[in-house]
């Protein structure tokens, strides 16, 4: 809904690149099996979403080890007050979490993943507009210290999208464990939805439909007048949250149903899955390799 959807739409405007970022995924170190099934269910999602692969070009990060070099050059220019700003380093320690060097430096590694291809716009949700801002202090950091190289992007934010609630009021974030899968199983799915945190009100009560979690994702899966239903009902009473929590999962699988078809069809086909984003890391690199050399001559390797 912040990303995805949007570069989607608008991906025959502009030569897109989209990847899969294997790499950022290392940050939690992932039991490698979860690792590469999360490449293909990602890698499906876009696909099921309808992004065109002969008109754009989709490749998983590690295929692309440029972007590893970039990321060191940079974190050469980057300071780490800068790192320390960030905002997943900042909850990492206000949870006392362990903070391992991967994620201190993955805004470094994000700012690669823009620069080696000159992005122009990158399209990103609320949560990730301060990593794009990083990418650009950190672009401007390496063009005052070896002359101009590298453009400053610009972000790309839906607001109606920008932040997605998750099942629990929060944002909605896989490392939160409150995300809504689309392409789940429908018994995963219902679970999921039926799962939704509510306040105590009972099936005769008003309620707010601007703090209801299941209205605000409902609002963005459903037809406009549905919506607008929903709020009805839920603002009028007699209508009970379970009622609301039915309606989303109707609309989501009557809605992405064809989608749904599709993901589980390149689930299905794996190869087929490889060979895509095989193809497009050759395209990538053509890209990447052709920045690379023009920073190794600006920095004097």
């Amino acid at each position: 809904m912040g990303a995805m959807k949007t570069a989607v739409a608008r991906q025959t405007e502009f030569q897109s690149y989209f990847f899969v970022a294997d790499y950022h995924g290392l940050t939690t170190s992932p039991p490698p099996e979860e690792l590469r099934g999360n490449v293909h269910s990602i890698a499906a999602t876009w696909l099921a979403i309808g992004l065109d692969p002969s008109a754009t070009i989709l490749w998983k990060q590690s295929d692309v080890p440029e972007v590893v070099e970039l990321s060191y050059v940079l974190s050469c220019v980057t300071t780490m007050g800068l790192l320390e700003r960030a905002h997943s380093y900042k909850d990492a320690i206000a949870k006392s979490k362990v903070v391992k060097t991967g994620l201190f430096v993955y805004p470094v590694l994000m700012a690669a993943d823009i620069l080696l291809y000159e992005s122009d716009l990158v399209p990103v949700g609320k949560d990730q507009a301060q990593h794009l801002e990083m990418a650009r202090d950190i672009a401007t950091f390496f063009n005052e210290t070896y002359g101009e190289t590298f453009k400053l992007p610009q972000a790309l934010i839906q607001t109606e999208t920008g932040a997605v609630p998750g099942t629990d009021g929060r944002k909605m974030s896989k490392s939160y464990g409150n995300g809504i899968e689309i392409f789940a199983d429908e018994g995963t799915l219902k679970k999921q939805i039926m799962g939704i945190q509510t306040d105590s009100k009972n099936l005769q009560d008003p309620k707010d439909a601007e703090n209801c979690t299941i209205y605000q994702i409902f609002k963005l899966v459903a037809p406009v007048d549905a919506a607008a239903e929903m709020k009805s009902k839920l603002q009028g009473g007699g209508y009970g949250y379970g009622d609301a929590k039915k309606a989303l999962l109707s609309v989501i699988l009557d809605g992405y149903g064809a989608m749904r078809k599709d993901y589980q069809r390149w689930m299905n086909d794996q190869n087929a899955l490889d060979v895509v984003l095989s193809s497009g890391a050759a395209r990538a690199r053509e890209q990447a390799s052709k920045m690379l050399s023009r920073v190794r001559n600006r920095i004097g390797l």
